[in-house]
């Protein structure tokens, strides 16, 4: 009886404050619709820092949050004066290179030219889109002063491997020991088995 007259309650009361049960309504959402969304929205960046150098603040950012292979993304890069939080007003040259696993052992990937920018309004902004997932550097080159200055930061696109070149290395040389741990040992049973029939 209880469990009856509870359901009609939660049945009368959910009628009044905002319709039938299972039946769902549409409501005003603030904000932008997700279709409207594209790299120039106000989206958070994949990677965002601050570098110093000789006088000059510089603040790079990436957009979208999780770059993919194939898709549009944007570099957007503040140049700010130290000591007087004036803008540069140059033109800024971006260049993007692959990271091979070898670069560790100074293997270099191709580098190729994504474009020569011009400040719009204190930003400097470089679309690009990568075709293959992996890791990346983008360099910004610029001159001021009579001085040349070049920012190398890292991008990685689309997910990250399960297993990584470090690891399949690490692996290898695990394999390596255990093989010639097994060799050595077999030849000392050899060779205690042959002392022992002499």
């Amino acid at each position: 009886m209880m469990r009856i007259l509870f359901a009609v309650l939660f049945f009368c009361v959910s009628a009044i404050l905002g319709g039938l049960p299972g039946r769902a309504e549409a409501h005003h959402i603030l904000g932008r619709p997700a279709y409207n969304l594209n790299e120039d929205s106000n989206t958070p960046p994949s990677m965002q820092a601050e570098v110093e150098v000789d006088g000059y603040q510089i603040t790079y950012m990436i957009y979208p949050a999780f770059p993919q292979p194939g898709d549009s993304a944007r570099v957007s890069l503040y140049i700010l004066g130290e000591e007087n939080g004036k803008p540069y007003d140059g033109k800024v040259t971006f260049t993007m290179r692959q990271v091979p696993w070898l670069s560790w052992i100074g293997v270099h990937g191709h580098e190729d030219r994504l474009g020569v920018q011009p400040p719009d309004g204190k930003v400097y902004r470089q679309g690009f889109v990568v075709p293959e997932a992996g890791d990346y550097m983008i360099s910004t080159r610029f001159e001021a002063g009579g001085e040349h200055y070049v920012i190398d930061f890292p991008i990685r696109i689309g997910p990250a491997p399960l297993i990584g070149p470090y690891v399949l290395a690490a692996g290898a040389v695990v394999v390596l020991l255990l093989l010639v741990a097994v060799i050595r040992r077999r030849k000392s049973m050899t060779a205690k088995i042959r002392d022992a029939r002499t």
